[in-house]
């Protein structure tokens, strides 16, 4: 059960790998955190990742997961459930793609709307399930700004966390008064292996910020949170600029 500060004895990170995920978790377990699961794809990293955390003290565990292969969610996941309560669970997972390669290849266009949207659907909705079986826990969903308004530079990957976002909105009200708390999570461009190489927007953030502000953003009980906190003004602005207007942005 979590703590009267919202901060959870046991955690489930969906994407095993994930900066992101990671950051939660090692902060989570400096707080009280004592298990976490890990799951992904089997690889190195994966069981890399899972021993840099028992290094401070956790018991993790790792699972094979694939955001692509939504048939094998709820047996996969519910094996997670059957060894014991989950507090917070967090959907971590997604891909960013190759904006200029993916707009002349459809079919990888796809993938990246598969994995971002179709996978993280199954998988919500399989946790969420079984969080409400348990009565209790919290389901974290790792969505973007990018979501609050397609861009030209990416409106792939951002068609796709637009979807996630309004699926996790309706998913939370869904669970509104089951004692589930869904919470969006809305970074910015965050400084991570998936971004090397771009260019920072401004208000680029880290891994870390994003996992202080999900520990707050649980201990407020928050519905969603920005990271950066200014980010919520300025896509508030950019969301409602003139179509005409947003099109002269460098963006």
């Amino acid at each position: 059960m979590k703590d009267a500060f919202g901060i959870p004895q046991s955690l489930l990170i969906l994407g095993g790998t994930s900066e992101i995920g990671l950051a939660t978790a090692r902060r989570m377990i400096a707080r009280r955190t004592r298990t976490v699961w890990l799951a992904g794809r089997p690889s190195p990293d994966l069981e890399s990742a899972a021993d840099g955390l028992r290094t401070l003290g956790a018991d993790v565990r790792t699972v094979d997961f694939d955001a692509l292969d939504p048939a094998s969610h709820e047996e996969t996941l519910g094996k997670v459930f059957a060894e014991g309560d989950i507090d917070m669970v967090l959907l971590a997972f997604g891909v960013l793609g190759d904006q200029a390669h993916d707009e002349a290849a459809p079919l990888a266009a796809v993938r990246v709307a598969q994995t971002n949207y179709t996978g993280a659907i199954s998988a919500g909705l399989v946790c969420a399930g079984a969080l409400q079986t348990q009565g209790h826990g919290s389901l974290v969903v790792l969505s973007s700004v990018a979501g609050e308004r397609a861009r030209r530079a990416n409106f792939i990957y951002g068609s796709s966390k637009a979807g996630l976002d309004s699926f996790a909105q309706g998913l939370g009200d869904a669970m509104h008064g089951t004692g589930v708390q869904v919470m969006i999570v809305r970074p910015g461009f965050v400084r991570s292996k998936m971004t090397a190489g771009l260019e920072e927007t401004p208000l680029a953030t880290t891994p870390e910020a994003v996992a202080l502000a999900i520990e707050l953003g649980l201990r407020r009980r928050s519905e969603a949170v920005w990271v950066p906190g200014a980010m919520r003004v300025v896509m508030s602005a950019l969301r409602h600029l003139p179509r005409p207007l947003f099109r002269r942005l460098p963006v």
